[in-house]
């Protein structure tokens, strides 16, 4: 009882594939990634540019495994020690992706309840008008709903922008984590039940984490800094700067009866709102960090 149900497709997934028809495609995706993995450590976090692997859903689906991974980067980081940098960057990632799975055998409701058990009583915020307008990408913070755009069209999400996406929710709105949790779950063809409880958890500030701050995204500095030529938001965002583009009207064509979004995107990005965003979670914090009164 508890243990999340590991065989379940999200809705972007589409029909299972055949294992032994997609480990091919896996490997050679593999090959490309391993052909260009010098730039990794440094462009890894750009959603403008394809750097990462695209091994995700691959590994989601046991298209192909972690220590396949392992064996063909290590081997490549030998053979080519131009490479070797970023190949290490990227065995990182894997790690911390297996390190996922280990929290997960050791608490099987890592997606239900915090793994910080104190946690369980931060003051989260339930379902809202707010939280509608994330769900449908509708926030008017651009490089998050681009990222929410991009996983309703595509059903992956780059890994910079899944952590705005998440810290705008957890931090900015202070809904639940498990309800963001939940629509990544229905949304990714990549998901992970260890790796999404245990990163929403991790962006919430309830899971594993080294840092001792209260992290909280500005989502406009981190357009600034991982998207500087607003290629990424150009890519998703229909009439933002002008966008046009096929990908960006594709958002439309996928959504359900009664979504009635403007199909021009509109900014409501100001400072201000940022502002009054971040002091709310702060104070929201500090309060929870209170000693009881005696």
């Amino acid at each position: 009882p508890g243990r999340p149900d590991l065989h379940r497709r999200p809705r972007g997934a589409g029909p299972p594939r055949p294992a032994w028809r997609a480990r091919p495609r896996a490997q050679a995706r593999l090959g490309d990634f391993l052909d260009r993995a010098a730039g990794y450590a440094a462009q890894r976090d750009r959603p403008d540019l394809d750097a990462t692997s695209g091994l995700s859903e691959h590994l989601a689906v046991g298209e192909i495994g972690p220590r396949d991974l392992w064996a063909a980067a290590t081997a490549r980081a030998k053979a080519d020690p131009a490479a070797s940098a970023g190949i290490a960057a990227f065995l990182t990632e894997l790690i911390w992706r297996e390190f996922a799975w280990h929290l997960l055998v050791e608490c099987p409701r890592l997606a239900q309840q915090p793994w910080r058990p104190e946690w369980a009583d931060f003051p989260w915020q339930g379902d809202s008008a707010e939280l509608t307008r994330w769900r449908r990408a509708d926030t008017g913070i651009a490089l998050v709903d681009a990222g929410l755009r991009e996983m309703r069209v595509t059903g992956r999400m780059h890994n910079r922008v899944r952590m705005v996406a998440a810290s705008w929710l957890a931090k900015h709105l202070l809904a639940d984590w498990r309800l963001g949790l939940a629509h990544f779950a229905d949304s990714l063809t990549d998901w992970d039940p260890a790796a999404n409880a245990m990163n929403w958890q991790w962006v919430a500030g309830c899971g594993p984490d080294a840092a001792p701050f209260f992290r909280i995204f500005n989502p406009e500095r981190q357009a600034a800094q991982f998207d500087p030529q607003g290629r990424y938001r150009r890519r998703w965002l229909l009439g933002w700067q002008g966008a046009a583009g096929a990908e960006a009207r594709a958002y439309f064509d996928s959504l359900p009866p009664g979504w009635d979004l403007a199909r021009a995107w509109q900014d409501r990005a100001t400072p201000e709102r940022l502002a009054q965003g971040r002091a709310r979670a702060l104070k929201a914090h500090a309060g929870f960090r209170q000693p009881p009164d005696h």
